[in-house]
């Protein structure tokens, strides 16, 4: 990590020590102290499954996209794709190509083009059953909930701007015409900023999206293998919430299962703004702010907030920090993990073209 991420990490410690001190440090410490450990290890259980199902709908894509590789060897990539997501402020987005750059250099055979794609198409999964539960949870919070309308415009906006990324990367594949206009437009930048060597750099584009689009269409035309992914999404999703249930319940807090969706649903959107890594500090202030309109206490909302993010986020950031090394320097030494997932994309596409 270089200095900025370490910098950006501490201002996100900051804030939730800052939220901390507000509720009453004592008053969390005493509610941590009567947490029900077995319902606590219960929701690190249904967190490691999670793992295991993000793994699981990797592979199905994988195989659909002619790429069979076993859940033991995704599992890592897995893990120290989610711990690149939240050290890096990038809108939940840097550990996508990282992840396929490990199965690329994992398998040559394939290349980063299809494992890329792959990924892509992992990601949009993931991403429609959480736009439509966001769908739901605004229009839930507008009726229910006494919100100011900025931030209720701010989550709408959010949603669309996820809606319109998410229909361009399918329309690129399905409409060649729209792909060379990207490609043209990418060109475009490219020239501006990179004058060195642009041809061979244009040509890789070239290649990279003409790749992307062939292995998008291999995978959207398996009907019954995108109706599989997208079930063990949605499962995903209520595994996620539910875990999050269970942890409430270890402090005594017993919150509307609806409820908890609402304000985990909006404390994923706000960590989709690349700000600070993980949306770390943000989403554990707005979490306990939400909870506490909801009419838990402070105090319950707080210390259960910081075992929710021990969990969700910590233990993912560790393991999969501790795997990085397995994979060797090569190009993750050379990526700034404080950089945005273009910029990232396009060392590890670089780096894969040499």
């Amino acid at each position: 990590m270089d200095r900025k991420t370490i910098l950006l990490l501490a201002v996100s410690v900051l804030i939730l020590l800052g939220m901390l001190y507000l509720v009453g440090i004592e008053q969390v410490i005493a509610a941590l102290k009567i947490a029900n450990l077995y319902l606590i290890a219960l929701a690190i259980v249904i967190q490691v499954a999670t793992y295991f199902l993000y793994t699981l709908r990797w592979q199905i894509l994988n195989k659909i996209a002619g790429m069979d590789v076993s859940i033991k060897k995704l599992l890592p990539m897995v893990l120290v794709g989610l711990a690149v997501n939240n050290i890096t402020p990038s809108g939940r987005g840097g550990g996508e190509p990282v992840r396929a750059y490990l199965l690329y250099k994992d398998n040559e055979k394939y290349t980063f083009d299809e494992t890329f794609a792959a990924v892509v198409a992992d990601r949009a999964l993931d991403t429609f059953p959480f736009v439509v539960l966001a769908a739901i949870t605004i229009s839930s919070m507008a009726l229910f909930f006494n919100f100011d309308t900025w931030l209720l415009v701010v989550m709408v906006l959010a949603v669309i701007a996820i809606l319109i990324i998410l229909f361009a990367l399918i329309y690129m594949c399905i409409n060649p015409g729209f792909g060379s206009r990207v490609e043209g437009w990418i060109v475009g930048i490219v020239r501006r900023f990179y004058k060195k060597n642009s041809e061979s750099f244009e040509n890789s584009i070239h290649d990279a999206i003409v790749g992307f689009q062939h292995t998008m269409r291999v995978v959207m035309s398996d009907k019954k293998g995108l109706v599989y992914t997208l079930t063990l999404s949605f499962i995903i999703w209520i595994f996620e919430i539910v875990r999050v249930y269970f942890v409430f319940l270890a402090f005594g807090a017993n919150v509307n299962l609806i409820v908890i969706g609402e304000v985990f649903i909006v404390a994923c959107l706000v960590g989709m703004i690349p700000l600070l890594p993980g949306g770390l500090g943000a989403i554990d202030g707005l979490m306990i702010l939400l909870y506490s309109a909801a009419g838990v206490s402070a105090s319950v909302s707080a210390a259960a907030t910081v075992i929710e993010r021990l969990i969700s986020f910590w233990m993912a950031t560790i393991l999969g920090m501790v795997i990085l090394p397995y994979y060797g320097s090569s190009v993750l030494d050379k990526i700034s993990f404080s950089g945005t997932p273009e910029e990232i994309e396009e060392t590890i596409a670089s780096e894969s073209d040499n």
